[in-house]
């Protein structure tokens, strides 16, 4: 069976929209990978800075102690 040349035209046309399709498709998928990285970088430099923030601040406490002024009484940490 042979196709007429109004039929292969038409075939050419839509195989010419799956493949607008397909990369239409491919470029949505990678813009929307790139900026979920571009948002997980953002949010992992803001825990950076601070955690960077947080240690500045001066000594920490080990877990369960209570850092308090050397002139005031100690202070029990709630449970």
């Amino acid at each position: 069976m042979t196709m007429t040349p109004e039929e292969l035209a038409a075939r050419k046309r839509r195989n010419v929209w799956i493949a607008l399709g397909l990369v239409a498709f491919m470029v949505l998928v990678f813009a929307t990978t790139l900026l979920r990285m571009q948002r997980n970088l953002h949010a992992q430099q803001a825990i950076d800075a601070a955690a960077a923030q947080t240690s500045s601040l001066g000594p920490q406490a080990p877990a369960g102690q209570v850092i308090v002024p050397s002139r005031s009484a100690p202070v029990m940490p709630q449970p």
